[in-house]
């Protein structure tokens, strides 16, 4: 069975950092896209980043470029997302979802596999 598990959310001040996670089981993560996205209360599904697994290629939302970085390490079907300088319009539920056909976009509808997600929290 396909799972995935997100941790390392919390409540940072501006300008901190966290390091999500998100550990993936029952499958075998070569041939997917991993992806990140947000929902804050009130909005849909917004991407954040993403990363194709067979070339590790990245892409990331423009509203976190140059802050956010996915990164994966394959032997333990893990994916990070680092995230600093955070906004507190970065405060949102993230979650992490998979694309079995690696099409690595940042469009919610083609992930198929969605974990429960962490909430993050950016506030004085």
């Amino acid at each position: 069975q396909l799972q995935f598990v997100e941790s390392g959310g919390g409540l940072v001040q501006p300008g901190g950092s966290l390091r999500l996670s998100c550990a993936g089981s029952g499958f075998s993560s070569d041939y997917y896209a991993i992806g990140w996205f947000r929902q804050a209360p009130g909005k849909e599904h917004e991407g954040v980043a993403c990363i194709r697994m067979s070339d590790s290629n990245t892409y990331y939302a423009d509203p976190v470029k140059g802050r956010f970085t996915i990164s994966a390490d394959a032997a333990k079907n893990t994916v990070y997302l680092q995230m600093n300088s955070l906004k507190p319009e970065d405060t949102a539920v993230y979650y992490c979802a998979a694309d079995p056909w690696g099409r690595a976009t940042l469009t919610a509808d083609l992930y198929d596999y969605w974990g429960q997600g962490t909430q993050v929290t950016v506030s004085s």
